[in-house]
């Protein structure tokens, strides 16, 4: 079994809990609350800065120059491609540009950018790899349970479960496989751990933007 294989089979029950969130819900059906989806995509747009630059780090880090090429074009594809996907939902949405970044979003930027910086570079790909993976099979979750008439959220859906990102998510699969079969046991194990909390904060970012998270009120 590939290191991605068993790694998946670990983050099952993490991918379970997150299509029946009540966020994931009402991107199906269309009801989702346009303030909560304002929220979640001021976040991505945050987040999205920081993920670019963990890619960035990753690629100035590998080993391979096929895998340097690879991550510099994940970069630009998170900075450019999917920026432009949030500029057109946050187009006149200036409520939204001023939300301030969540304490899930806060963290899962710390938590990217120190592993692309500082951890064995086997880590770091296997740390960033849910944004791709899980986006990818949430998106296709949502796309075949979708209420199709008239969805608000079609834009998001249509990126995330097109052939295009799919194209992007099986090479990164692929390179974390190839890294991977060159690794120790205890490396492949410190690859899984990293993979898993990249799960558990994707599930944290949904759910504190159906929460409208804040920072706690100091006394």
């Amino acid at each position: 079994m590939t290191w991605c294989k068993s790694a998946w089979q670990k983050a099952q029950p993490i991918y379970d809990q997150i299509v029946i969130m009540p966020f994931i819900k009402g991107m199906i059906d269309g009801t989702l609350d346009q303030s909560k989806f304002n929220f979640y995509i001021a976040q991505d747009a945050r987040y999205l800065e920081n993920f670019g630059r963990a890619l960035a780090l990753i690629a100035a880090r590998a080993h391979r120059k096929d895998h340097v090429l690879d991550f510099i074009r994940f970069a630009e594809g998170a900075i450019v491609v999917e920026s432009a996907l949030h500029a057109g939902y946050l187009s006149g949405q200036d409520g939204a540009k001023k939300i301030e970044v969540s304490p899930a979003c806060h963290h899962y930027n710390s938590y990217l950018i120190s592993t692309a910086a500082i951890a064995p570079v086997e880590i770091a790909m296997a740390a960033v790899l849910p944004c791709f993976w899980v986006y990818k099979e949430v998106g296709d979750y949502i796309f075949e349970h979708q209420n199709k008439n008239g969805n608000p959220y079609q834009a998001w859906i249509n990126t995330y479960s097109g052939t295009d990102f799919g194209i992007v998510v099986n090479k990164a699969i692929l390179i974390c496989d190839e890294i991977a079969a060159t690794c120790t046991p205890r490396q492949r194990d410190a690859m899984t751990e990293a993979f898993l909390t990249g799960c558990q904060l994707e599930w944290m970012f949904w759910d504190s933007a159906w929460r409208l998270e804040k920072w706690p009120v100091m006394a």
